[in-house]
């Protein structure tokens, strides 16, 4: 077990929070503040204990100058600042005269959010590189680090993993909850325990089959890694997405769990990649050479659907088709229901299959949408997160 922010004195203390405030924006606004309000018991519990808190954060990928301009935290310091109903005291910069002085006035109970730490990518990707200089300089300026950035506890970065080899560490509110619902699902599933995989590629999902499969009573594949599996049967898949280096691994799952993979029957096709395109329902070994899969089909549906209801946990980890576009989230909308509708606990692993969640106002029926893509991907895989690794045990 890793110490927590509950394990700490807070009290006059400055503390780091790395949270996870790469949300999403358009046009200079937040189009979605999950991110924000997810730390907000965190730093609320920390000022509350009057701590001086410091948060960090990276925003989007900062590659040249030019990228800093679209990419600056002061509008998460506006947002968090109303949300919080504390002042958020904003520091422009990442290090320096004027960093440092904010710092050393902070009070107890008063909040500053420090600028994009990505904009340390500029000075040979600092950040991302977890160098050693600037994660010594930033924990020089704290006496606690408190990880709550579970969306970020993959990346070995110097805010993520430096900082806490440095000082003492813990974790936050949000990635305890995290952990406690991974743990439940993955751990001790109830049967039938039932995966459902889907999104582009099958290397993406290569290490969560291995890791699941002996646990799982059935792993769905749909999405664009479905055509991979069935071109490694033998089908026509015309020019639907395929991973060529993943073939070889589908035919030996095909091969040693044919009683646990379970693909699509039927698929709906389309001519081009485009939401306008002709489409036609396709059974999953009629697909013309001049067609490419764009959803799974009523078959299909009906077929996953038959085991998510009998389910007793269930793991979702990418979307049936491109649900981007109306035409075609057909099957990521009815797997969705189906499972909200279920009895089971079901566990939605962030990315793409979180926002689907969100876009079809699934946000609540769920035992739990995970913060994090990378992230739960690589704890579905049994991974240690480097972001939790480096944190303090109990």
């Amino acid at each position: 077990m890793k110490k927590t922010i509950k394990n700490f004195k807070l009290k006059n203390k400055r503390v780091i929070i790395r949270c996870d405030f790469n949300v999403p924006m358009k046009d200079g606004k937040i189009t979605d503040d999950t991110r924000i309000k997810e730390s907000i018991p965190t730093i609320l519990f920390a000022l509350r204990k009057k701590a001086k808190v410091i948060l960090m954060s990276h925003l989007g990928k900062v590659k040249t100058e030019e990228d800093k301009e679209n990419n600056s935290l002061r509008v998460v310091a506006d947002a968090l600042s109303e949300l919080l109903g504390y002042e958020v005291k904003f520091c422009p910069v990442t290090h320096g005269d004027y960093f440092e002085e904010m710092v050393d006035e902070l009070k107890p109970r008063e909040v500053m959010l420090v600028e994009n730490t990505r904009f340390e990518d500029l000075n040979g990707k600092m950040e991302s590189m977890n160098d050693e200089a600037l994660a010594k300089y930033w924990a020089s300026h704290a006496d606690i680090f408190i990880n709550d950035a579970y969306g970020s506890s993959h990346r070995n970065h110097a805010s993520v993993v430096g900082i806490p080899t440095y000082i003492p560490s813990g974790i936050g509110f949000l990635v305890e909850n995290e952990i406690k619902c991974l743990e439940h699902i993955i751990r001790k599933p109830s049967h039938p325990f039932i995966v459902v995989l889907g999104g582009a590629k099958v290397s993406d999902k290569i290490g969560v089959i291995e890791n699941l499969v002996e646990k799982a009573d059935k792993i769905i594949i749909g999405g664009g890694m479905a055509f991979t599996f069935l071109k490694a049967k033998g089908y026509e898949i015309g020019k639907s997405i395929v991973d060529e280096a993943s073939i070889d691994f589908c035919q030996s799952m095909l091969k040693n769990y044919s009683d646990k993979i379970v693909l699509p029957d039927d698929i709906v096709v389309g001519l081009n990649f485009d939401a306008s395109t002709t489409i036609r329902v396709a059974n999953a070994d009629g697909i013309r050479m001049n067609e490419m899969g764009m959803d799974i089909g009523p078959m299909t549906i009906k077929k996953f659907s038959s085991y998510i209801r009998e389910a007793g946990s269930v793991v979702m980890n990418g979307p049936m088709g491109i649900f981007e576009f109306d035409r075609f989230n057909t099957g990521t909308k009815a797997i969705l229901e189906c499972m909200a509708n279920s009895y089971a606990d079901v566990l939605i692993g962030g990315g793409d299959t979180a926002a689907a969640a969100m876009k079809f106002g699934y946000k609540d029926r769920f035992y739990h949408i995970s913060t994090g893509g990378g992230a739960t991907l690589m704890y579905l895989e049994g991974k240690k997160l480097p972001g939790l690794a480096a944190i303090e045990d109990r």
